[in-house]
């Protein structure tokens, strides 16, 4: 049995450091309320996966009868 120390992290929102703790339900984030702040940020779309270029959305073709 290994007696290494959990690696230390930055917390991806308010880039406290915190150790690794698989106990920690929140991580990687270092509390509930950074996890929810980064959570509603996804959720009003200040972040967006980048599309690459040249590729359109895709889109139906017109109904036709």
């Amino acid at each position: 049995m290994s007696n290494k120390a959990p690696p230390i992290v930055s917390c991806p929102h308010c880039g406290k450091e915190h150790q690794w703790d698989t106990h920690n339900r929140f991580r990687p984030f270092c509390s509930e309320r950074c996890k929810l702040i980064d959570l509603g940020k996804w959720a009003n779309e200040d972040y967006r996966v980048a599309q690459p270029a040249g590729e359109q959305e895709f889109t139906e073709p017109p109904y036709q009868a």
